[in-house]
């Protein structure tokens, strides 16, 4: 059984990068706005505990996942065939 690249790719972007959203306004609601550069901060640029922090996770989380979810799933279609 082969995996659909694209519903693969939309469905582990929109985890992801929702996912990043709801765990920004997480901190933000326990924490408060920081400014801090969360873990994430590192390897988004851009991205802090702000309100917008959340915004730009959001968006580097809907292509970072949907890149992962496609190259994921290529990789399992590839060595599906070879059996």
């Amino acid at each position: 059984m082969k995996l659909n690249l694209k519903a693969l790719a939309l469905t582990c972007g929109l985890i992801w990068g929702f996912g990043v959203f709801f765990l920004t306004w997480w901190v933000i609601l326990f924490e408060g706005s920081t400014h801090d550069l969360f873990v994430l901060g590192h390897i988004y640029r851009g991205y802090d505990i702000s309100p917008l922090g959340s915004l730009i996770g959001l968006g580097y989380g809907l292509v970072d996942g949907a890149v992962g979810g496609w190259f994921f799933a290529w990789v399992y279609n590839y060595f599906v065939g070879k059996k």
